[in-house]
């Protein structure tokens, strides 16, 4: 979690399936996180069974949060246990697509 002193905040999310987000991160990476298991372990997350609460996110300039912000989970570790869907990397490749479609800085 290489990023400029080590800070990592969640700048985009979207609910998918089965209790799952779509994040993006500051740093462009992209990941899907599944909360099912934190949901099932852990009570403070229970609430979130309702799916309609689940869908209910938002976000409070760090991470996502759910009701009114009294549930959320800590960005650095949606980022540590997230599954990479688009891992940005920290040079100036950062911009090429994940099917490495080249960048033409001429357009």
């Amino acid at each position: 979690m290489e990023e400029i002193n080590n800070i990592i905040w969640v700048v985009a999310a979207e609910v998918l399936d089965n209790y799952t987000l779509r994040l993006t991160f500051n740093n462009g990476s992209v990941k899907t996180f599944d909360c099912k298991p934190l949901i099932q372990q852990f009570p403070i997350f229970s609430p979130l069974q309702d799916k309609q609460k689940f869908n209910n996110i938002a976000l409070d300039g760090w991470t996502v949060t759910w009701e009114n912000n009294s549930i959320d989970i800590a960005p650095e570790y949606l980022y540590e246990k997230g599954v990479a869907v688009y891992e940005a990397r920290e040079t100036a490749e950062s911009f090429v697509a994940e099917d490495n479609a080249s960048y033409n800085s001429e357009k």
